[in-house]
């Protein structure tokens, strides 16, 4: 079973708990926004075929009939790798130009169904492909892979090797608090795994960019059985100030890590 009919079921059968621990029917479907006839429906549902028949089986089947031909499916999801960054309805204006004709509606539904609706899809694709053929890139396939390097950079995407390759740290102004003033976030996220740590100060001071570095991050990774190697930081004054021996580049020179301010 699938996470999405999981999380369908898991849905449905709370509203049936939330009613027999409220004792109220009215009660429950107010909560979680149902109609008491949808509650009677999935009660009765569960009584007679279980759980398992809490899937909608009410939602419409895909009917193959209204689907292109396979010919044209072919067609369509060939040029995806041809041509990966022409959108739905430059693609249906080219094949209409070979003799296949397929609408940009259509185009959209074959890259669903073989995972090509994103421009970073078909290039993951294209790479796969490639990279199992042998096949030479066009120089129009070229420069669509060239331009999602520059779109990953550009949006502060980098490769990474493994957990504690590089991570990354970075404050954030949060608010204000009445009786406490300033609120500052600091935040710590692994860039492979995604492994985060926050915490919030009342400064932002190379202390507190040191604070969770000590108490949080670095402790997570010794307990996993690794090391950090690398951070990247801005060029905040908490990063770069050299004056307290507590301070955060400090605290990376004693840590043998390397600074990479962004």
């Amino acid at each position: 079973m699938s996470s999405v009919q999981q999380n369908i079921i898991k849905h449905k059968v709370g509203l049936l708990n939330l009613a027999a621990v409220l004792g109220n029917v009215s009660r429950a479907c107010k909560v979680m926004g149902f109609s008491r006839d949808t509650f009677y429906r999935y009660q009765a549902a569960v009584e007679t075929g279980g759980v398992e028949v809490l899937i909608d089986a009410n939602r419409r089947k895909p009917n193959p009939k209204n689907r292109v031909e396979e010919i044209a499916e072919s067609a369509v999801t060939a040029f995806a790798l041809e041509q990966p960054a022409f959108g739905q309805l430059r693609v249906s204006n080219e094949l209409r130009k070979r003799g296949i004709f397929v609408s940009p509606s259509g185009v959209r539904s074959v890259w669903l169904r073989h995972n090509l609706e994103s421009f970073k899809k078909r290039l993951s694709a294209l790479e796969s492909h490639v990279a199992q053929t042998g096949e030479v890139l066009t120089e129009m396939q070229v420069q669509a892979l060239e331009r999602k390097q520059e779109d990953d950079a550009a949006h502060g995407e980098i490769e990474t090797a493994h957990p504690g390759y590089l991570g990354s740290q970075d404050t954030f102004y949060v608010g204000t608090i009445k009786g406490v003033g300033r609120i500052y976030q600091q935040t710590f996220v692994d860039t492979y795994s995604k492994w985060a740590a926050a915490r919030l100060y009342t400064t932002k001071t190379p202390i507190t960019a040191a604070d969770l570095l000590n108490d949080k991050v670095l402790p997570f990774f010794a307990e996993q059985g690794m090391g950090l190697i690398r951070i990247l930081t801005d060029r905040g004054t908490e990063s770069i100030r050299w004056r307290s021996a507590a301070g955060f580049t400090c605290q990376l020179k004693n840590c043998r890590l390397t600074w990479m301010p962004g």
